[in-house]
């Protein structure tokens, strides 16, 4: 079962997506933020596209494990992707996957002018793979 990632940011939205027997998740890029209308049809469209059957949403809780602001916008957008694209949106807790993403970009020693490209998409990335190590630790 293909799974897709999101870490849904205000200027770009990261993606990434695992292989299809759900063990390994791999970065597939980023869309330009549009307004909630647009980037939900892309989104809907991107998932369909990738063949997935499950939308994993990275939910921005307080480092005190509350939810604000940003967690209530972003299990908005799930419920209304949920809508558009008729595939059911899991959330996983993503606090400090920006800075987990940073690491693994400081180890490979990637320039501050490229990073800006990718970061959201190795968070995705991140996101996706506790996803997936959580559901594999629960079988």
């Amino acid at each position: 079962m293909r799974i897709l990632a999101i870490d849904y940011g205000d200027s770009r939205i990261g993606l990434a997506v695992s292989d299809i027997l759900g063990i390994i998740a791999s970065p597939v890029g980023t869309i330009k933020s549009v307004g909630m209308r647009g980037d939900i049809d892309a989104l809907s469209q991107k998932a369909h596209e990738l063949g997935a059957q499950t939308i994993v949403l990275g939910l921005p809780l307080n480092m005190d494990g509350s939810e604000g602001e940003r967690a209530e916008k972003t299990r908005k957008i799930g419920s209304v992707l949920t809508k558009v694209s008729g595939l059911p949106v899991e959330y996983v807790d993503e606090r400090l996957t920006t800075v987990s993403a940073e690491r693994v970009l400081d180890e490979a020693e990637m320039r501050w002018d490229k990073r800006k490209k990718v970061v959201d998409t190795i968070s995705a990335q991140i996101i996706l793979q506790t996803y997936l190590d959580k559901i594999k630790n629960n079988f």
